[in-house]
This record gives structure tokens, sequence and C-alpha cells, in this order.
């Protein structure tokens, strides 16, 4: 018992710091946001009208050319509900994501990601079946656990290429009062 108390509170150790990693936000308008980190490295997001579609544009620290281009299509209440991930030059589809939310409180539990270029059947099932799973965990507080990631398929991880833990936006860069706001209301179980 005491381990697992433990290893929640590591848990909720790294998260902050995932949190807390070096960051400046710029505003550029109404629709446009950067985030400058610390290793040099940006990413520009930009909400359209309706609000329902948000394009996150990230560039290497060295040289500024784009690494990746993810088009994210958001419910009403500014949750990613699904993306779609491309190379750099924005030519390839890489992956497909979609978001599962807890339907009690509308917290993401869960991320599934599919490759966009070969598409995995589970033989039992006939469903696809993703290369990779991000789950979360929430303490009594509210607080969300680092993510654990599930990798379905031998080679690098998810860090190794992309340099972050998830797909998932940590906080909604247009969003002023992101932390008094309420949990997605029309949340549904991944793979409803």
């Amino acid at each position: 018992m005491k381990r697992l108390k433990t290893l929640k509170l590591t848990a909720l150790f790294l998260a902050s710091l995932t949190l807390l990693q070096g960051q400046d936000l710029e505003v550029k308008g109404e629709n446009v946001r950067v985030i400058h980190y610390r290793d040099g490295s940006q990413a520009q997001f930009e909400r359209m009208d309706n609000n329902k579609t948000m394009v996150k544009k990230t560039f290497a620290a060295k040289g500024g050319y784009p690494t990746m281009v993810t088009i994210y299509r958001m419910d009403e209440s500014g949750n990613p509900l699904s993306c779609i991930i491309y190379d750099g030059g924005q030519k390839q589809e890489l992956f497909r994501v979609r978001y599962g939310y807890r339907k009690t409180d509308g917290q993401l539990v869960e991320e599934q990601m599919f490759d966009s270029r070969t598409r995995r059947i589970d033989k039992n099932s006939g469903k696809e079946i993703p290369v990779q799973r991000v789950i979360y965990f929430y303490n009594a507080e509210g607080q969300r656990s680092a993510p654990i990631t599930i990798n379905l398929l031998p080679g690098k991880t998810f860090r190794e290429i992309y340099g972050s833990d998830s797909s998932a936006i940590e906080v909604n860069p247009f969003d002023a009062d992101a932390k008094e706001k309420l949990a997605n209301p029309k949340a549904k179980p991944v793979g409803h």
C-alpha cells in the first residue's frame, strides 16, 4: 500500500515537471498563439473562426523549419475530439488520434493513435487497432497523472520521435480561464 502511494506521488511530481517546462506564450492576434520553448523550438496554434478546428505547427529550434503539423477537431468546449498529424511539410499524413473522456466529469482518460499509412486490423474483432495508447489517471483532487504510454509497435518511443509524451493539448492557448473551466460536458468514452 505504501509503495502504491509512493508511485502515485512520483507520477504527480513528474506530471508537474512536464507542465512547468520552460515556455513563453506570445499572442499574435485573436486567433494565433505561439509558445516559445526553452530549447528554441516553437509551437504555433491557429484557431479557425468556427472554434471547431485548431492547427498546431511545431518548428525546430535550429533553422526554424516545420517539424510537424497537427490539425485538431474540437468540441464546443474547446476540448480536442480527434486530430491528424502530418509531417512538417504537411505532405504526408502520419497518424490519426482520437481522444476519450470520462463521462462522469469530462476528464481526458485516453488517446488512441492510429497509423495512417498502414492499417492494422485485429484478427478477432475485425477492428482497427491503435499503434499507441496514452492513458491518464486522476487523483481525488482532479490532478492528472503523468501519461502512461503503451506503444504497440517495436521501435522508437513517441517521445523519441515527437519530443513529447502525447499529442494532447496540455492547456488550450486560447482559453484565458482554462483553470476555471468546467470539464467537457459532452464527453464520450473512447471507441464509442
